[in-house]
């Protein structure tokens, strides 16, 4: 397995990034909180290899549905998506996540 990296100074930023990149009419996207990151994997190859881009940033978030301001860059925990003019991001922490502890190990 092939992980390429790239660290965010915090979660804002991180969720600023994923906001920008999201798919077009969606607006809510899973990421994980695992071993004292904030993260998210994308495959970057279209065949089915095993090449992926670990997305990062130090630091912790309960379990749940966040809700993400691009203007203000404010993270506030909410009980549903209500909002389409706002970005979702649901946090999930994994019991174990094979790509994260390979990832992890290999920093």
């Amino acid at each position: 397995m092939n992980i390429e990296y790239e660290e965010f100074e915090n979660t804002e930023d991180l969720l600023l990034y994923l906001s920008s990149v999201a798919p077009p009419m969606k607006n809510f996207m899973p990421i994980n909180s695992y071993k004292g990151f904030v993260c998210s994997f994308i495959p970057l190859s279209q065949s089915g290899g095993d090449l992926f881009l670990m997305l990062y940033a130090k630091g912790e978030l309960e379990t749940g549905i966040y809700e993400f301001d691009v203007k203000t860059r404010s993270v506030t925990k909410v009980e549903g998506i209500e909002r389409a003019d706002k970005t979702y991001f649901i946090v999930m922490i994994p019991k174990r996540n094979t790509i994260a502890d390979k990832a992890i190990e290999n920093m």
